[in-house]
């Protein structure tokens, strides 16, 4: 994995690369050539403000997480996010302001239906959660379980705020803290490429072991690059999805998921053709007997 302090450095590459290249394709490619002294000193200001604003925003996170733990982070090999406080804005700034339509269409996607009871694996915030929850209705139930207790937090205080009530723990996938059976559907977004494939496989077990028979299984995740034009097009709208991928060393895709759920006992797996920019779904459901 690469070295922190050489993100916002490869980010401010990026970012100043991205907007010297607009600006030559406004004013043309000679324009582009004779200022390239500039473009220079512009790139190194960038830099130094991307490192100035990173380490100030660390700062900020270690002191938010430090004074204000009320539980344990729950014991887990995957990645723990613990900024919950920037959360909801870094997810704003991933998905160019539509996390809230892509927690929807998270939701619809797994097809729930009023009073059923629905799990939310890695529910961070509780961004799919409170959305899950309304579509169940008040006949039915919605829980959410995440590592970080400062997400959880943060997710407890968004449902009181909303009149909604919400199982959400401290926990992590590879030890569902429910009974078998006990759920109709099970949601995961953006959580899996945190987990090494060990953990993976654990968590899959889990989720079929919490699921009731027929029950269903969606998961929203970070498509791999590729040649498509489809890919290629997607990836022109959101290079920062795949510059995240690249700074965390995400190899893993959405595309990986089919095969484990295979491995994992599920049936009638399909990843969707619908996406959104680089974040694709897989929907799967566990045998009736």
């Amino acid at each position: 994995m690469m070295h922190n302090k050489m993100k916002p450095v490869i980010i401010g590459i990026v970012i100043a690369h991205v907007a010297i290249a607009l600006v030559g394709l406004y004013f043309g490619v000679g324009w582009l050539i004779a200022q390239m002294p500039s473009h220079v000193a512009i790139m190194g200001i960038v830099i130094a403000a991307l490192v100035g604003l990173y380490i100030s925003a660390h700062r900020l996170i270690d002191l938010h997480t430090h004074t204000h733990d009320s539980e344990s982070p729950a014991q887990t090999e995957g990645r723990l996010i613990r900024w919950a406080s920037f959360y909801d804005l870094s997810a704003n700034i991933m998905t160019l302001g539509r996390a809230r339509w892509l927690r929807d269409l998270t939701v619809r996607n797994a097809l729930l239906q009023p009073g059923e009871n629905v799990l939310d694996v890695g529910c961070g915030t509780g961004g799919v959660t409170i959305p899950a929850k309304l579509q169940v209705g008040k006949n039915g139930r919605a829980s959410g379980i995440d590592p970080s207790p400062e997400m959880i937090a943060v997710a407890r205080r968004k449902a009181i705020r909303a009149g909604l009530e919400i199982d959400f723990r401290v926990g992590v996938i590879e030890s569902l803290p429910f009974p078998d059976g006990t759920f109709d559907a099970v949601t995961s977004s953006l959580m899996m490429h945190h987990l090494p494939e060990q953990v993976q496989v654990k968590g899959l077990a889990e989720i079929k072991r919490v699921l009731k028979p027929g029950g269903r299984l969606l998961i929203a995740d970070m498509t791999r690059s590729g040649t498509s034009s489809r890919k290629r097009f997607f990836t022109l709208l959101a290079p920062h999805l795949i510059l995240h991928q690249y700074l965390h060393g995400v190899k893993f895709g959405i595309e990986d998921i089919p095969k484990l759920l295979q491995e994992a006992g599920f049936m009638e797996i399909k990843q969707l053709e619908e996406h959104f920019l680089t974040i694709g779904f897989v929907r799967a459901t566990k045998p009736v007997a």
